[in-house]
C-alpha cells in the first residue's frame, strides 16, 4: 500500500499542465537597464499592494507598452515595433526602444515550475525580439555608459590599521603544528591547481560590461581566450556578454577576435576624448 501510494505521487508530479500551451508569448531580449527597471517597479507594486486592501490597482500599472506602426504603402512585412518605457527612473536612460523581431528562430515553448513541484506549461513563443535604444535616444544611452564606466573607475578600497602589532593573530593555533610529520615516508606534494580547474566566480553583470568597454578602449580586438584571463570569468558567461555588446569577426585579418559595435564602439571613443 505504500509503495503505491509513492508512485501515485510520483506519477501526479511528472504530469504538466498543458492548458495554457497555445497561448501566444514573445520572447524579448532587453537591456540590463531596462530589466533592473522592470524589476524595481515590480517589487514596488508589490509593496504597495501588500499595504493595501486590494491589489487589482497596483497589479494593473503598465511598465511600458509596444507601438507597431504599419505604412499601407509597402508590403505586408513594414510592420515596425517600437517599445515605450512607461517608468524611469535611471538616470539618461532611454525611454523610446526598438525591437527588432527575428522571422527564423528555433521553436521554442515556455514552462514554469512551482516550489511544491509542479510544471505547467505557459505558451508558445510566437514571435522573438531583440530590444535595443531606438535611434533618436542613443546619444541619451551612450551618456548613460560613459557615467556608469566612470563610477567604475571610482576605487573604494580602503586600508585598515591592525592596532595589534606582536603578531598574535598571525601565529598558528594550538594542534595545527606537528600535524604531518616532516620525515614521513607517506607525505606526498601538493599537486598544482591548474588554471583550467579553478572554478570562477561570475562578476555582476553591469560591473563586467564595464570591464569590457575598458579593455576595449586599450585595444579594438580581443580572442575570447584573452578576455577570459583578463577577467577571470567563466567563458561561457563571458560569451553571454560578447554576443550583446560585440562582432566576432569569423574572416579578414581579425579573425577569430570579437570587437565592439558601432554603438558601443562611438560611446568608447567619447569616453577616451574625455
Amino acid at each position: 500500500m505504500e509503495e503505491d501510494g509513492n508512485s501515485s505521487s510520483s506519477s501526479s508530479a511528472a504530469v504538466v499542465d498543458t492548458t495554457k500551451s497555445d497561448k501566444s508569448v514573445w520572447l524579448m531580449k532587453c537591456p540590463l537597464v531596462v530589466a533592473k527597471s522592470w524589476q524595481a517597479q515590480a517589487q514596488a507594486a508589490a509593496a504597495a499592494a501588500s499595504s493595501s486592501a486590494s491589489s487589482s490597482a497596483a497589479d494593473s500599472l503598465p511598465v511600458s507598452k509596444v507601438v507597431v506602426s504599419l505604412d499601407p504603402l509597402r508590403p505586408d512585412d513594414s510592420l515596425q515595433f517600437t517599445m515605450e518605457m512607461a517608468g524611469n527612473d535611471t538616470a539618461n536612460m532611454p525611454k523610446s526602444y526598438s525591437l527588432n523581431m527575428f522571422k527564423e528562430f528555433v521553436p521554442m515553448c515556455i514552462f514554469s515550475e512551482t516550489p511544491q513541484g509542479k510544471v505547467a506549461a505557459e505558451g508558445k513563443v510566437e514571435h522573438k525580439f531583440d530590444m535595443k535604444p531606438h535611434n533618436k535616444n542613443m546619444e541619451e544611452y551612450r551618456k548613460m555608459c560613459r557615467e556608469r564606466t566612470n563610477k567604475s573607475m571610482i576605487k573604494n578600497r580602503q586600508i585598515q590599521v591592525i592596532d595589534n602589532d606582536r603578531g598574535v593573530h598571525m601565529r598558528p593555533m594550538p594542534g595545527m603544528v606537528g600535524l604531518i610529520a616532516s620525515n614521513s615516508k607517506d607525505k606526498k606534494k601538493a599537486a598544482p591547481v591548474k588554471q583550467t580547474d579553478v572554478k570562477r566566480t561570475r562578476r555582476d553583470r553591469g560591473e563586467l560590461e564595464d570591464i569590457m568597454f575598458k579593455l576595449f578602449e586599450r585595444q579594438p580586438n580581443w580572442a575570447l581566450k584573452q578576455l577570459v584571463q583578463e577577467t577571470d570569468q567563466p567563458a561561457q558567461f563571458l560569451k553571454e556578454i560578447l554576443n550583446e555588446l560585440c562582432v566576432y569577426n569569423k574572416r579578414g585579418t581579425n579573425q577569430g577576435t570579437y570587437e565592439l559595435k558601432p554603438e558601443y564602439k562611438k560611446s568608447a571613443e567619447d569616453t577616451g576624448a574625455e
